[in-house]
C-alpha cells in the first residue's frame, strides 16, 4: 500500500487546520483543495495547466468564508467529510495501480475532479484546468491531445464507477470488524468444549439477568476464555440454552481490524459508533471483547476519546 509523502500529509493536516479556524466542524473537498495550493506537487501541476493559482486560492477562500454550508463548529475536532476520505482513497488506487511507492498532492489534485458536483471540481474546471490536463503532465510532462483527452475521461470516469460501486458494497461493522461466533459453531469451525460446564452455566446465569449482566473471564493467558465463549456460541446453536439466550448470537470484536487503517482523528470512534448502533438494532447480539484489558487507551488521540468511554 503507497504512503502519503510528507508534503502530502502537511496537506492534509493544513486542510484540517483551514477548517477548524473556520469554525468548520467537517473538513471538505475545498478545505482539501485550498491546502493543496501550497503543496509543491500538486501547484506544479495546477500551474503547468495554465490555472492562476493566485484566483483560484481568492475563490476558494471566499467561498470557505462566505458561501460554503458546513455545520459551525462547537467543541468537537474538525474531521473530513466522506467525499474527503473518498478522494483520499481514489488517490491511493491511482498510485498504487500506476505502480507507485508514494502518494503525492498531485494524485489527490487528480482524484478530486471524480467528485464532479463538488465545487472544488467546478473551480479548477471553471479555470479551464481538465482531469486529462492533470494526468498527462503528471505521466508526460505534456498538456492537451484533444482525441486522447476523450478516451482518458471515459477510462477514469468507468475506474470511478468501479470505486464507487464497491464503496456502495461496503459490508455492515459488525461483519467487517466482528467475528460471528454462532456461524463458525454451525459451519463446524468450533471444537467440543469439555470440562467448561460449571464456567458456561455461570456465565448464561448472568447474561439472564436483567442489570449488570456483563460477565467477565479472568484468567493466565491461554487458559481457555476464548474457547469458554465459543463452547457457549456451540451450545445456542445446539439448543442448549436457556429460553432467553435461544436466539442469542455471539459477535467475538476484532480488535486489530477495529485499529487498522485509522489515520484520521475520529475514525476509530466512528467505526465503534457504528458497531454499538448495528448490535442495537440486531435481537440477541453479545458481543465479546477478546483480550478485553487492551480495550483501555485503545484508539486514543490527542483530544480523543478512549474506547471504554464509548460503551
Amino acid at each position: 500500500m503507497p504512503s502519503f509523502t510528507p508534503s502530502l500529509e502537511e496537506v492534509l493536516h493544513r486542510a484540517l487546520t483551514i477548517a477548524a479556524q473556520a469554525q468548520h466542524e467537517y473538513a471538505t473537498l475545498e478545505h482539501l483543495l485550498l491546502a493543496l495550493l501550497d503543496d509543491v506537487d500538486a501547484s506544479s501541476v495546477i500551474h503547468a495547466c495554465q490555472v492562476d493559482l493566485e484566483k483560484l486560492r481568492e475563490r476558494l477562500t471566499n467561498y470557505i468564508q462566505s458561501e460554503l454550508d458546513v455545520q459551525i463548529k462547537t467543541n468537537k475536532d474538525t474531521k473530513p467529510t466522506a467525499f474527503f476520505q473518498r478522494v483520499i482513497q481514489r488517490a491511493v488506487i491511482h498510485a498504487q495501480s500506476a505502480g507507485k511507492d508514494e502518494v503525492s498532492g498531485a494524485n489527490v489534485l487528480v482524484a478530486i475532479f471524480s467528485e464532479r458536483e463538488s465545487h472544488a471540481a467546478y473551480f479548477l474546471q471553471e479555470m479551464g484546468m481538465t482531469r486529462y490536463d492533470a494526468v498527462r503532465f503528471i505521466s508526460h510532462g505534456a498538456i492537451r491531445d484533444d482525441e486522447l483527452s476523450l478516451l482518458l475521461e471515459d477510462l477514469e470516469e468507468q475506474l470511478d464507477q468501479h470505486v464507487l460501486e464497491n464503496n456502495d458494497k461496503v459490508a455492515s461493522a459488525l461483519a467487517t470488524y466482528c467475528v460471528n461466533l454462532n456461524c463458525k459453531a454451525r459451519n463446524g469451525k468450533i471444537d467440543l468444549l469439555i470440562g467448561r460446564d460449571t464456567e458456561i452455566s455461570r456465565i448464561m446465569q448472568v447474561l439472564c439477568r436483567r442489570s449488570k449482566n456483563n460477565p467477565l473471564l479472568v484468567g493466565e493467558p491461554g487458559v481457555g476464555k476464548t474457547a469458554i465463549v465459543e463452547g457457549l456460541a456451540r451450545r445456542i446453536v445446539d439448543e442448549k440454552v436457556p429460553e432467553i439466550l435461544l436466539n442469542a448470537t455471539i459477535f467475538s470484536l476484532d480488535m486489530g481490524g477495529l485499529v487498522a487503517g485509522t489515520r484520521y482523528r475520529g475514525d476509530f470512534e466512528e467505526r465503534l459508533k457504528r458497531i454499538v448502533k448495528e448490535l442495537a438494532q440486531y435481537p440477541g447480539a453479545i458481543l465479546f471483547i477478546d483480550e478485553i484489558h487492551t480495550l483501555v487507551g485503545a484508539g486514543a488521540t490527542s483530544g480523543g476519546i478512549w474506547m471504554q468511554q464509548i460503551f
